[in-house]
């Protein structure tokens, strides 16, 4: 395939597999194409999947036009543990019983994560402090402080629950965490959660549903190949 057009400029809408990182994404690109010239408009976490935008040559200049669009996310909390990661990176403790936690407190608590909040993210994360990134810190066990940010939840729903599992639909702002929201809905019920699963349907006009697999944008690189 020629790597002229990807100069040129190019939004790939990507479906980020479960496990890759973002970047293992950007690379594997980059390296199909040919060009150094390629970027994602904001990080999924590795047991994450969903839209990943991903900008070529001189479309670069426009991610952080796209990072800074509403977000959309699906996914699932596990209630009744924490995890020092938020998600599954890391092992459950800290269980407590479920037994007082009723659908009614699980709608009614989603109330006070709408709207402008304030959000800590997590301490395994790629935020840097001192230059290096947050996370790097967290795994040698130091304690991480982070300041709160502000935040907007436009929606937080609740689409289902089955006991520990709560399905939830999140439309929000750039710099929000969703494992951070995991975390606080968990402690806001008193009974702890993190993130069991997480996909992101949407950034700004831009739906999952119109994005490619990576084996598909490789096999339609492969089948430009034999055009030319």
């Amino acid at each position: 395939m020629s790597s002229n057009s990807f100069e040129e400029g190019k939004v790939l809408l990507i479906n980020k597999p479960l496990h890759w990182t973002s970047f293992d994404v950007v690379r594997k690109i980059r390296n199909r194409i040919k060009i150094k010239k390629v970027g994602h408009a904001g990080t999924l976490d590795p047991l994450a999947t969903g839209l990943l935008i991903v900008c070529t040559g001189k479309f670069t200049k426009k991610i952080n036009e796209y990072m800074a669009q509403e977000k959309e996310y699906t996914g699932t909390i596990t209630l009744g543990a924490t995890t020092p990661t938020y998600d599954l990176e890391s092992e459950p403790e800290n269980f407590k019983p479920l037994d007082n936690i009723t659908p009614e407190k699980i709608f009614a608590a989603t109330a006070s994560f709408t709207g402008e909040i304030q959000q800590v993210p997590p301490a395994h994360s790629a935020i840097k402090k001192d230059g290096k990134p947050v996370y790097l810190l967290a795994r040698k066990g130091k304690d991480v402080q982070l300041e709160p940010r502000t935040i907007h939840i436009k929606e937080f729903a609740i689409t289902n629950i089955e006991m520990p599992l709560v399905y939830f639909k999140v439309t929000c702002s750039t710099g929000t965490y969703i494992r951070s929201l995991a975390n606080d809905f968990g402690a806001a019920l008193g009974c702890g959660g993190h993130l069991s699963s997480l996909c992101r349907t949407r950034i700004g006009n831009y739906a999952v549903e119109a994005s490619q697999t990576m084996e598909e944008f490789l096999e339609e690189c492969e089948e430009e190949d034999r055009r030319e």
